[in-house]
């Protein structure tokens, strides 16, 4: 018998102008942890929604073989009835159903034409212990930390019988803890025998959890090796862009100049919660040309702060905001536009982008006063405007009436990105820049906020990972539980200095 229990044989996928998957080829090992690297638009969701029958057998070339027999999945169903499950980056539990009635949404128990809960809230129990969690299986997923809820997310899947568990970049909203403990949770799993493939930007996770790498670049198989001692981060990114980046973080010096942003005794209460401080009489400053970074733990505060100033979050908020010395008064987005102020914001699938329009309506959306007059939206102005911020920011693309949804990550942010450049801010707001994008584009973006500091713009930039706040800030504010801990230059300090802030530290 095979020592492999899954190999996908050549397999070629389509879509209308671009090759997505060229003759890949790729095995997993029984009882193995199998990492997938290589940068967005390489080829990995796609070939794990072959895998997860997402897209049906017929719509693609080449074979799947489980425990060799060859499969010809035309559902999700049919890929877990063969023990495949998915664990996808956004989590797609129900947040006012409670766990119970996620794990086993559309696979109830049934007595006699009734639902049986209690033997689904036995079985939640056992499910819940396995991935480590004591939660009571009626607790609503809306009252549960995203770590908690991505180990739902796993029970889910184990409440299907898996063989095989794909897990598609599980940590990017994750704080370390969080992170680390699902790492402990997916090398359990493969101690109970349950193989997995797991897909990670974060090379320092695939290093310490990879039995075994795949590469993939542009829709080929580069190569798989074993993750040994001679393997290192370099050797990985290498494998993945095609070419060797020395330096992670392209620091430049930079020249602060005057003030442009002045935020005073800023207090916030949440939507929600009306007696609840979200922010808590903050203050700073942000000057022209300087990247300011914003660090603390999930929870501190930061993209409330931000989304606050943008006039996205809060209605009751108290304090003063100045823009190049003058007041401002910032009811909403447009406001803040206006006066010079954008937001990049963390999730862009749900707020960022609007993923069923094309390329070019996405970039001109915020802007279309200028392409514009009393006859409406000048098309070929459009058209002009997309194809340079294209062709600037290398947004890889067949067409800029290619719809947004169809591009990688990496792709999407920079569309992002293009629709807040046309935008032309002087203070520009980026709310993880970078999270969930390969290596290669992270370099690719961290070019354009040096590009974006000397034409003179404030960045101020939220990044829940210290490397990139460290390697990419001029200053750094931490926050804690809605209040600002420090400022500190990053020459002065280092990681363990930003987390004593972030947790409390006076």
């Amino acid at each position: 018998m095979s020592e492999y229990i899954l190999e996908m044989q050549d397999i070629v996928k389509e879509f209308p102008g671009v090759r997505a998957l060229d003759e890949v080829n790729f095995k997993l090992k029984k009882g193995e942890i199998h990492a997938l690297v290589g940068e967005n638009g390489a080829g990995k969701s796609t070939l794990m929604k072959i895998l997860s029958g997402v897209y049906p057998y017929g719509s693609y070339e080449g074979k799947i073989i489980i425990n060799g027999e060859v499969q010809r999945f035309n559902t999700t169903k049919d890929s877990e009835v063969a023990g495949v499950g998915i664990i996808y980056q956004e989590l797609t539990l129900v947040k006012q159903m409670n766990i119970c009635e996620n794990i086993f949404l559309g696979n109830e128990f049934q007595k006699y034409g009734v639902i049986d809960w209690n033997h689904a809230m036995a079985k939640t129990q056992e499910l819940l212990k396995e991935v480590g969690l004591t939660t009571n299986p009626a607790t609503k997923i809306i009252n549960l930390g995203i770590g908690r809820q991505q180990l739902v997310e796993i029970a889910k899947a184990l409440s299907k019988n898996v063989n095989i568990l794909i897990l598609d970049e599980p940590t990017a909203a994750l704080n370390e803890a969080d992170s680390d403990n699902l790492l402990e949770i997916i090398k359990k799993l493969k101690d109970e025998g349950i193989s997995c493939i797991y897909i990670s930007h974060k090379l320092k996770e695939v290093k310490a959890i990879a039995d075994t790498i795949t590469i993939i670049r542009d829709g080929k198989t580069i190569e798989t090796f074993e993750n040994d001692d001679k393997i290192n981060q370099n050797r990985i990114i290498t494998g993945m862009v095609g070419r060797e980046i020395t330096q992670l973080f392209p620091r430049v010096e930079h020249t602060p100049g005057e003030v442009v942003l002045d935020v005073k005794d800023w207090t916030v209460y949440n939507p929600e919660l009306p007696d609840k401080k979200e922010i808590n009489n903050v203050s700073f400053q942000a000057r022209k040309g300087e990247i300011l970074g914003i660090a603390g733990l999930m929870g501190s505060g930061r993209t409330e702060l931000m989304m606050s100033i943008f006039g996205a979050y809060g209605i009751n908020k108290s304090g003063e905001i100045y823009i190049n010395g003058k007041k401002a008064m910032i009811k909403g987005p447009r406001d803040a536009i206006e006066k010079g102020l954008c937001y990049l914001s963390e999730d862009r699938k749900k707020t960022g982008l609007v993923l069923g329009m094309d390329i070019k309506e996405n970039i001109t959306l915020s802007s279309l006063n200028k392409i514009s007059s009393m006859m409406g939206i000048n098309q070929n102005e459009e058209i002009k405007v997309a194809n340079h911020y294209v062709d600037a920011l290398n947004i890889k693309t067949p067409s800029i009436e290619q719809k947004t949804r169809n591009l990688s990550g990496g792709n999407q942010q920079k569309v992002v990105i293009a629709k807040w450049l046309m935008a032309a801010p002087e203070i520009l707001i980026l709310d993880e820049p970078t999270r969930g994008i390969d290596v290669g584009a992270k370099y690719e973006i961290y070019n354009i906020m040096n590009q974006l500091v000397a034409q003179g713009v404030s960045i101020i930039m939220i990044s829940s990972e210290l490397p990139e706040v460290l390697g990419m800030s001029d200053r750094i504010l931490v926050m804690h539980e809605g209040k600002l801990t420090a400022d500190l230059d990053w020459k002065e300090t280092n990681q363990e200095g930003v987390m004593h802030y972030a947790t409390g530290g006076a």
